[in-house]
């Protein structure tokens, strides 16, 4: 459906997104509405509208021409909207369950109208507070395995992968990525910010070589390894949760690129749980959501794999290579995770929230030296129990 009165992009307000909402037919004539705008992100509004005859609730997400983080000295393609509402309905198709449900786009306007997840919990949040998600792991390991095989080489034929590739090119939003996660925290950017307490760690990181060797090399393999569409920006914020459902959002970072970096990152995030939690029974319930989704994510892809026409996926030993190279590029993703979340630009509040300083500079010193180890020995964590015994 166009939006025919609108001929250009212009910033929606309170008053216009409900008008939108009518515009579209998406409530019915008569029915009072309400809108609040409840975006706490860095690059977008979101406004949620509800009906109080009804019951009835919808998000519009609206692309702006800048970060908000920032300010408009940060310019940023309106295209991420296109590639986001594309990215979440084709993600759908493949886990249906687990993504939400696209109501209307328009790449004009730069917006995405989406199913309201009101009822769950970003994740981040939840986990912060302590809240216990049964599924989350379990979930996001089916997520990933069906999403990144069922968009790579092994389940598509050649022309619908570049074309998927065509389509999902995102230049602006990746060069971001590859700044603030590959680039600048391991030199002396402007963008970082550290506590003072972590100077001498810092500049041992900027002053280590080998280490920049290996961050490079990820990176290379960040811009060149088209290996299946990836979310770009998988963490615990980017996830609604629930005690019995789970729901993938905010895929505007999109793009084709090596299988291990969605991984990575998410794990990275379940990390940063494990670190600042103390009590045994609290870590162990993160630690055992880690294991999970690796062994999710094999299981399921593996599962699919059996399945592929492709000829090559019937080669003995092939399967196994795969994984093992996901494997060790989802710990090298993930380290370099840790350390930009630690010292760049955006931080989490996982580690940020932690009142005592002491305590706090403590957990930041863990996830860099974490960081460093995973980066530079990811070839010889050759299980994901490898990894959590580091984490014990």
């Amino acid at each position: 459906m166009a939006i025919t009165q609108l001929k250009h992009y212009h910033s929606l307000t309170i008053e216009s997104a409900i008008s939108l909402a009518k515009d579209l037919s998406l409530f019915d004539p008569s029915e009072n509405l309400t809108c609040e705008e409840i975006g706490d992100g860095n690059l977008n509004y979101v406004f949620r509208i509800a009906s109080s005859e009804s019951g009835k609730s919808i998000i519009i997400k609206q692309a702006l021409p800048y970060a908000k983080v920032v300010g408009e000295s940060w310019p940023l393609t309106l295209d991420r909207a296109r590639i986001e509402a594309r990215a979440l309905t084709l993600q759908r198709s493949l886990a249906e369950r687990l993504v939400p449900e696209v109501y209307h786009s328009d790449e004009q306007l730069a917006i995405t109208i989406m199913e309201d997840l009101s009822h769950l919990e970003i994740a981040r949040k939840g986990l912060n507070k302590g809240e216990i998600y049964p599924s989350l792991s379990k979930d996001i390991g089916e997520f990933l395995g069906a999403t990144l095989f069922f968009t790579s080489d092994y389940a598509l034929h050649p022309f619908k992968k570049k074309g998927y590739v065509k389509e999902f090119s995102n230049p602006e939003l990746c060069k971001i990525t590859e700044d603030l996660v590959f680039t600048d925290p391991f030199f002396n950017s402007e963008t970082n910010e550290f506590e003072q307490a972590l100077e001498e760690e810092v500049r041992n990181l900027w002053d280590d070589l080998p280490l920049k060797l290996e961050v490079a090399k990820l990176k290379r393999s960040f811009l060149t390894e088209g290996e299946a569409l990836l979310h770009g920006d998988l963490h615990t914020g980017s996830i609604f949760a629930g005690k019995e459902e789970t729901k993938v959002i905010d895929p505007e970072f999109a793009f084709y690129g090596p299988i291990g970096f969605d991984l990575g990152q998410f794990l990275a995030n379940l990390i940063f749980q494990a670190v600042v939690r103390e009590e045994k029974p609290k870590k162990e319930e993160i630690l055992r959501h880690i294991e999970t989704t690796w062994d999710v994510f094999e299981s399921t892809f593996s599962q699919f794999w059996d399945q592929s026409e492709d000829a090559y996926t019937k080669i003995d030993g092939y399967l196994e290579y795969v994984l093992e190279k996901s494997f060790a590029d989802t710990i090298g993703f993930l380290g370099c995770e840790l350390i930009r979340r630690t010292i760049g630009l955006a931080h989490v509040e996982d580690l940020d929230s932690v009142q005592d300083e002491e305590k706090r500079v403590l957990y930041k010193k863990t996830c860099l030296a974490l960081g460093r180890e995973c980066i530079l020995e990811r070839h010889r964590i050759r299980s994901i129990q490898d990894l959590l015994d580091k984490l014990i």
